[in-house]
């Protein structure tokens, strides 16, 4: 059961539905502080609601320019700084693949660290979209994330072609540099796949399914 409690303790427990209500919202959170999940991964119109509903017994993490990432470099830093102002202890920005097509690696390495200004001591993680991405891509963006000074390289939105896959995780976790961490997210199935993750190299999991699968087996002695 300690294994369980770890990799909880390692899930951004997440809810990024178009659809999403308060009151689904505040179900979540109530599940990431029973849990002692990482955090609540949740839209940044509910951020404010939520972090005045938990306060200090759990971290509230949003995402930015998402699930796209093409919006302009002004906006989402603007995002940034409203989702901070509402409460949100982390910040999961979508790079712009456009740019990073075009060969525009420093472009892309600005964008983030004029995200990670706005963020000060909070925790930015970079969603690069890896099923979108060349093996070069994304080589190229370990170094751009740790050139930039984000805390974490991130797989996927869970909203394009597909999600995390371990050989992209043990990939980024080998070639970012120091400091960077690894978050894996999109397609998670349960408590299995996500030990895998963090045996592959990811210090932080972006499901649903870990919470759910330990509510299935309560009933067991949990």
């Amino acid at each position: 059961m300690a294994n369980i409690q770890n990799i909880l303790s390692k899930c951004d427990h997440t809810l990024l539905s178009q659809t999403a209500t308060w009151a689904d919202i505040k179900a979540i959170c109530d599940d990431g502080m029973k849990y002692s999940t990482a955090s609540v991964c949740i839209p940044p119109s509910f951020v404010k609601q939520a972090k005045e509903y938990v306060g200090d017994k759990l971290a509230i993490c949003t995402v930015i320019g998402f699930p796209n990432g093409y919006n302009t470099t002004a906006v989402k830093v603007f995002e940034t700084t409203d989702a901070i102002s509402n409460g949100a202890d982390e910040i999961d920005m979508v790079i712009n693949i456009g740019l990073l097509r075009e060969g525009k690696d420093a472009e892309v390495c600005e964008e983030i660290r004029q995200i990670k200004a706005a963020c000060g001591e909070k925790i930015l993680k970079v969603i690069i979209e890896t099923c979108l991405l060349t093996e070069d891509e994304k080589l190229r963006m370990c170094k751009i994330v740790t050139d930039a000074g984000a805390d974490y390289i991130k797989t996927s939105t869970g909203f394009s072609t597909a999600g995390a896959t371990l050989p992209d995780v043990k990939l980024m976790y080998e070639n970012v540099g120091e400091g960077v961490l690894v978050k894996a997210a999109g397609g998670i199935s349960g408590l299995e796949d996500a030990q895998a993750f963090i045996d592959a190299g990811a210090s932080r999991l972006g499901t649903s399914r870990v919470v759910k699968a330990v509510k299935g087996i309560e009933g067991s002695g949990y």
